[in-house]
Parts: structure tokens; C-alpha cells; sequence
């Protein structure tokens, strides 16, 4: 196999193995998915449904800054620009339209059925009608809630709080509140509808559920060139959704127009009031001239002054038409001048188009402050904001208009001394012909003028009259579809499945990565590498029997055997080189990992094939094997009497005694098998241990037994096992699953190169049926117990 073969061979491998960690847990996967889709289930039956409605508007390009100001454009002294798109959204979304929406739909008050979980809105027939009796102030501004149960078409009860007992009123009888007395009436056609349930008014702030609806409405522009703009909202009623959609355009437009007649006003006013004063003017002019030629008697004028009378009538007119803007500039300068500290609209097309400009924005920006001031105070940092811009735009419009002043004042003189060259020459002309075309110049100058403006008021009011909004509906309000938007049953089942199998998948995950236990021997051989694992010992309950017996099938017995050939292949690879290889010691890392379990029933089961086997308790500090062999199933065969107690530490002090004196043949379970007892605790191990008569007793029973299985202490947490590890042939290494760190068996790997200890070999005791085998892929086949379903 190529090495580019094994390697995939070995991912794929490690892929089964990562997937059977899962799989072999595929219970829980399912319950998991099982609770996960019933909470949805849950979710979706007791959460309100969201409905959605639109509309579509097209934002209308006024051609003129206002319909008002177009009475001037002739004079193109006011010019208007472009609606820009993104401003109207915000105009369209702002704070005021919706106090007005709220205020004209009466949603701050709310009319809803109890029921067991929750509760449902009546927004269309609802079964009472509500009359308040307080100022309009007071009910905008209500926090309050009260209950209305409807137990007949005549009475009903009403209380504050939802668990309190109820007070029987009479169907238009006045009920005292906190927000005034309140009229309750049933609505006939719906009311058997909702007899006998509870009804919950819930009143609210106006500007709160204003605000709410604000952040729940999507006001979009459907394309950065386009002037379309998108209105949607959900709501868990279809129809209010759609009635606020529409109301808010309606709304929006009204305003708009509202803004647009002001301006217009304010223009009519002022030609009005030039009208009066110019018409003044008018009659006294006229009533000069009939005078003077009443008085002097005029009835023709020399032909021989026309010509010079022709030139000074023409230097006459432009004088007049200079003063004329002289006096409508001065004029619009005091006005700015006598608003100091106010903010009102200006007449507009007064000036140059620099001019203009300035009051078309003005004038929008008090349009603005006016609709700002309707729902706030002048102390808002929006309405601050704006005051400045209006003193700004005042101060260039008053600086722009002295200029202006300046500029006509010098136009005016000039014209003068041009009037005064060309009467020089008619000085000669009779006084009375002066006098009287004089009058004549004044007469036809403010006759002009006075039918000037009142056609342009005339054109103004019928501007007024004829005002368009500044949208055009292309989709009122509408469904977006017939079915709830939220909550989305295939989406909300589909992320609590996923949601559900992902809790034990992060468990089971989270525990993989934080686990550092050595768990069966597919696990600690990914460890010891070219060391070799002889098996695994499967974990056994408390009913079942820890010492195997001769023909057991049980899966502690069968694993046994597996441990037992690969020993007798160690010991067979061994033995034509170093001798009889028979010196097997059994050690762990710390005390409670089954080494003396092991030693005991290694022993057993190696003793069932009609071998010798010697068994030897050589952890002399906690001796536990003497616990394996009590009970009946044990036949101690004879022994010298004096010698019945002597075990490994009396051999090692007492000279005199040898190995039979301490060897202990036994029938267990029809196995006979040979043990020495570790016997009494001494007080000196260590240097117990370092004595020559135990290598004089390893080389003897080596040489008697075909096996000599040595229980040993813990390596990591005495030095004992090391200074006899020299006369071992093979150390088996128990290693628990589940206690045993991966890091405690990385010690006896390094003892092994540093050349401390020979023949390391390990076993996995302890290890769950799940486990078993590589990855828990399969058992031992005999006598297999079954695991609780609920159990990892």
C-alpha cells in the first residue's frame, strides 16, 4: 500500500471514530430533536402572528419652492428647487405624523380578550364602545389600564386590576376613573360574539405608541434615482396595519399642503396690504389732478415741449420703477428688521435670486420649527439648531437686502439728475403744463402698479385653491400576503431541530475536548505507540462476581483470554533468547486503577489451562489480594502449622523460612493456583524490598512455575516497584478507563527509555460495554450486559 494510501486509510479511520462518538449516542440526538420540535410547536401556538401591509408612493417635484410664491415669478426674485427623496422619507417618518396617525386611529387605546396564555387585540367590531369624558390632554397622555366583564346586554363588570372583585355597572352610566369618567356602550352587532369573557383596556401615552409604531414602520427608497418610496409595517392585525400605512400617507400629504398654504397666506397678506396702501396713493394722485386743472383751468398742452416732455417722462418712469423696488426692498428689510427674536414666514420673489433662495429656505425652515413646535419646545436641541440657522439666513437676507437698498439708492439719483437735465430745458414751458404732467407721470405710474398686484393676487388665490399634494399614490395600503409573516413555521421548526441536535452535540463535544482520561484500548494505543496493549477488562456491576472460575463465558472471562494470548505471544517471542520468560509483574500508576484485580484473576484464568501458576502479593505496603480468595468457593490445602501466616515480608526478614513456607497452594473454583500472601506490613519496605533473598526467590519459582504473576505497588506513588523491576520479564501496566490521566501514562513510557524498567506492556480495566473493542464497535460476544438506554 502506497504511503499516500495509508494515509487516507487513516483519516478515514479517525473519521469513523469521531462519528461514532456520536452515533453511539444517536438516543439522545433524538430526544434532544423531540424536545426541541415541541417547544417550537409551543412557540409557534402561543405566539402572536405578525401580518404585513404596504403601500407605494411616488414623491412629486414641485417646480417652485410653493404654489403661494409662484404669484412673483415673473420677477424671478424667489426661485424653488427639487424635493430631494431622502428628505421626504424623513418627513414622512417623522415623530409629528405619527402622533397624528395615533391621534386620528385612536391607537392608544387598545381593546383586547383575555385568554389563557394571551391575550387577543379587537381592532375591527369590537364589543364595547368607548366615551371619554376629560380633556383631550389627559387621555392622550394615560397610563392606564381596567377589565370589563360582559356577563349580560345590560350590566357589566368593571375593576382596575385583573384578580380583583368586579363592580356591577349599567351599559352609559358614567364610570369614575383616574383619567375622568368614562362611558362604556355595547356594540350590538358583535357583543353575543364576546358575552361572558374579559375584555382588558389598555390605554397608553399617545406619543409612546407613536414612537413604537415609528421604529416599526420601513420607509425606504426603492432605488437611489428613483423618486418611489416603499411603506410597509407589520402588526399582528391585518387591517390596522393597513389602515396605518394609509393613514400615515394621507397624513404626510396634508401636512405638506398645510406647510404649502401657510406660505401662501402669508403672500396674499402682503400683497393685500401693498394693495391698500398703493390704492391710497391712487385716489390722491387723482384727486390732485382734478383739482389742478380745475383750479388752472388746463385743457391742452404746447406742441412745441413734447419732444423734451417725451425724454423727461421716459427718465421719469424708470425713476419710478427704481423707487418702486427701492420701497419694496426698504420694505422688506424692515420686515426682517421688526422680527427680531420672531421666526414667521417673509414674502417671497422680493429681491435678486441670491434673495430668493435665502427665503424659500427660510421660509422652510419655519414651516419645519411650526411643526417641530406642535409636539416639543422651543428648549428641543432640533428646534435650538434650527433658530440658529433662521438667525443666519435672517442676517444674510438683511445684508443682502442693505445692499440691494444701496444699489437702487444710486440707481434713484442718477435717474434724478437725468430728470433735472431734461427740465432745465422745459423751464420755459408754462408752470401750469409742469404741474400738471407731473400728476400725469404719478397717476399712470401708481395706476400700473395697483393693476399689477391685483392681478397677481388673483393668480395667487387661484395657486391656493388649486394645491396638489407632494405624492401620488401608486399602491395604497395592501396585504402582502394572506398568511402571517412571523412567526415562519418552516424556519422556526427547522432552526429548533437544528438548535436541539446541537445541545447534546456540544455536550458530548465539550466533553471530548476536555477529556484526558484514557477510556478504552483504542484510545491509550493512539499513546503508547510501538508499546504494546495486551486488552482491556470490561466494567462490571456490583452483582456481578469479580473472580472468574474455571469455564466461565462471562465478558470479564472472555477478555481475560484475550490479555492471556497476547501474553503467551510476548512470552513465546522471548523465551528461545532469555530463557523461560515466565516473571510478570503487575503495577499501576496510583492505588484504586485494578492491579490486584488483574493480578487475581490473570492468575485464574492462566491457571485454567492446567498451568502452574504462582501468584505473589509484593505490595507489602496495602496488601489486598488475601480479599479475592475468602469464601467457600476457596479450599486452602494443607500447610505446616507454624508457618499458616508467613507471607513475602516474613521470608525477606526471617532467613530460616523458604519458599514453601510461605507458598499457599489453593482450590478456587476448581482452579488450583499457588499465591504468596504479602503478609505483615513492615515498617521499612523500600529497604525490605532491596534484600537478596528476593531475587533468590524470583530465580526459584521462575524456574518452578510456568507463570509467576507479581502484584506490585503503584508506581507513581512508591518507589518499591522499581528497585524489584529488574527481575521482571514483563511489567503490565494497569491503566483505569476514566481515572487514568493520558499524561500518567507517558511515566512508565519514559522509565522504559530511560531503561529503568523491560517488557512494558499495558491493560485498560474498568472499561464500559459502550467502549469496548475500537470505539465501541463491538463487544465480546458472552454473556454481554445491556446498557441503560439513558446512560452516555
Amino acid at each position: 500500500m502506497s504511503p499516500e494510501n495509508q494515509i487516507l486509510k487513516g483519516d478515514s479511520i479517525e473519521l469513523k471514530e469521531v462519528i461514532s462518538g456520536y452515533t453511539k449516542h444517536w438516543k439522545w440526538f433524538v430526544i434532544s430533536g423531540i424536545i426541541a420540535l415541541l417547544l417550537a410547536s409551543v412557540y409557534i401556538r402561543y405566539t402572536t402572528p405578525q401580518y404585513a401591509a404596504a403601500a407605494k408612493i411616488q414623491i412629486l417635484e414641485d417646480e417652485n419652492a410653493s404654489s403661494g410664491l409662484a404669484a412673483f415669478s415673473d420677477l424671478d426674485v424667489l426661485g424653488g428647487g427639487k424635493n430631494k427623496v431622502i428628505d421626504e422619507i424623513e418627513l414622512i417618518g417623522s415623530r409629528s405624523n405619527f402622533i397624528d396617525v395615533v391621534k386620528e386611529l385612536k391607537l392608544n387605546t387598545r381593546i383586547s380578550v383575555l385568554g389563557n396564555v394571551i391575550s387577543t387585540e379587537v381592532y375591527k367590531d369590537p364589543p364595547i364602545n368607548l366615551s371619554f369624558i376629560a380633556e383631550d390632554s389627559t387621555i392622550n397622555n394615560a397610563y392606564f389600564d381596567f377589565y370589563i366583564t360582559l356577563s349580560s346586554s345590560t350590566t357589566f363588570g368593571y375593576s382596575e386590576e385583573e384578580d380583583k372583585p368586579v363592580k356591577v355597572f349599567s351599559f352609559g352610566k358614567n364610570i369614575s376613573s383616574e383619567v375622568g369618567d368614562i362611558v362604556i356602550t355595547p356594540n350590538i352587532e358583535s357583543f353575543e360574539k364576546y358575552k361572558d369573557k374579559k375584555i382588558k383596556v389598555s390605554m397608553r401615552p399617545v406619543e409612546s405608541v407613536a414612537l413604537g409604531y415609528k421604529k416599526k414602520m420601513s420607509i425606504v427608497n426603492s432605488d437611489d434615482k428613483s423618486n418611489i418610496v416603499d411603506i410597509s409595517l407589520e402588526d399582528p392585525i391585518r387591517e390596522k396595519a393597513i389602515n396605518i400605512v394609509n393613514s400615515l400617507i394621507r397624513v404626510y400629504n396634508e401636512n405638506a399642503i398645510e406647510d404649502k398654504q401657510i406660505i401662501a397666506d402669508r403672500t396674499s397678506k402682503f400683497i393685500n396690504d401693498r394693495i391698500t396702501d398703493i390704492s391710497g396713493s391712487l385716489s390722491s394722485v387723482d384727486q390732485n389732478a382734478e383739482d389742478f386743472k380745475t383750479d388752472q383751468r388746463v385743457t391742452d398742452i404746447p406742441v412745441e415741449t413734447n419732444i423734451n416732455l417725451s425724454a423727461s417722462v421716459a427718465t421719469q418712469q424708470e425713476l419710478a420703477a427704481a423707487q418702486n423696488e427701492l420701497t419694496i426692498a426698504a420694505q422688506m428689510s424692515s420686515i426682517i428688521e421688526g422680527q427680531r427674536g420672531k421666526y414667521e414666514v417673509l414674502p417671497a420673489n422680493i429681491g435678486g435670486p441670491a434673495i430668493a433662495s435665502t427665503t424659500a429656505q427660510y421660509n422652510q425652515l419655519v414651516s419645519e420649527r411650526r411643526r417641530l413646535l406642535e409636539s416639543s419646545n422651543e428648549k428641543n436641541p432640533i428646534i435650538v439648531n434650527l433658530d440658529q440657522q433662521l438667525d443666519n439666513l435672517k442676517q444674510s437676507l438683511s445684508s443682502s437686502l442693505k445692499g440691494t437698498v444701496s444699489s437702487l439708492s444710486t440707481t434713484v439719483n442718477s435717474l434724478s439728475g437725468q430728470r433735472a437735465r431734461f427740465n432745465s430745458r422745459i423751464y420755459s414751458s408754462p408752470k401750469n403744463e409742469r404741474a400738471l404732467r407731473d400728476i400725469t407721470r404719478k397717476q399712470q405710474t401708481t395706476e400700473e402698479l395697483y393693476l399689477y398686484l391685483l392681478t397677481k393676487r388673483e393668480e395667487s388665490q387661484i395657486a391656493v385653491a388649486s394645491q396638489a399634494p407632494k405624492s401620488k399614490t401608486i399602491d395604497s395600503g395592501y396585504s402582502v400576503s394572506p398568511f402571517p409573516v412571523s412567526p415562519k413555521k418552516k424556519i422556526v421548526y427547522l432552526a429548533s431541530l437544528i438548535l436541539g441536535l446541537l445541545v447534546p452535540f456540544s455536550i458530548i463535544y465539550s466533553k471530548d475536548l476536555l477529556d484526558n482520561k484514557v477510556h478504552n484500548m483504542n484510545s491509550l494505543e493512539k499513546i503508547t505507540t510501538d508499546t504494546p496493549v495486551l486488552g482491556e477488562i470490561p466494567k462490571l456491576s456490583s452483582k456481578e462476581d469479580k473472580l472468574v472460575i474455571k469455564e466461565d463465558r462471562s465478558v470479564l472471562a472472555e477478555s481475560l483470554r484475550i490479555i492471556r494470548t497476547n501474553l503467551d505471544y510476548l512470552i513465546k517471542t522471548k523465551r528461545s533468547k532469555e530463557g523461560k520468560n515466565n516473571m510478570i509483574f503487575v503495577t499501576s500508576s496510583v492505588p484504586g486503577e485494578g492491579k490486584t484485580f488483574l493480578s487475581t484473576n490473570l492468575s485464574m484464568i492462566l491457571a485454567s489451562t492446567n498451568k502452574k501458576v504462582l501468584l505473589i502479593g509484593a505490595d507489602i505496603r496495602n496488601p489486598k489480594i488475601y480479599t479475592f480468595f475468602t469464601g467457600s468457593n476457596v479450599d486452602k490445602m494443607s500447610k505446616p502449622s507454624r508457618n499458616k501466616d508467613a507471607g513475602l515480608t516474613e521470608y525477606l526478614y526471617d532467613n530460616t523460612l523458604n519458599s514453601k513456607d510461605i507458598i499457599n497452594p489453593m482450590l478456587v473454583h476448581h482452579n488450583t493456583i499457588d499465591v504468596i500472601y504479602s503478609g505483615r506490613i513492615p515498617p521499612n519496605p523500600a529497604e525490605l524490598l532491596m534484600s537478596d533473598r528476593i531475587k533468590d526467590l524470583f530465580d526459584e519459582v521462575s524456574e518452578k512455575y510456568d507463570y509467576v504473576i507479581v502484584d506490585t505497588a503503584p508506581l507513581m506513588v512508591v518507589t518499591d516497584t522499581l528497585l524489584i523491576s529488574s527481575h521482571a520479564d514483563h511489567l503490565i501496566y494497569v491503566t483505569r478507563a476514566g481515572v487514568t490521566e493520558n499524561k500518567a501514562v507517558g511515566y512508565p513510557l519514559k522509565l522504559q527509555e530511560e531503561g529503568k524498567i523491560k517488557g512494558l506492556c499495558f491493560v485498560v480495566n474498568d472499561v464500559k460495554s459502550s467502549e469496548l473493542g475500537y470505539g465501541g464497535k463491538y463487544g465480546y460476544g458472552y454473556g454481554k450486559s445491556q446498557k441503560k438506554w439513558w446512560k452516555f
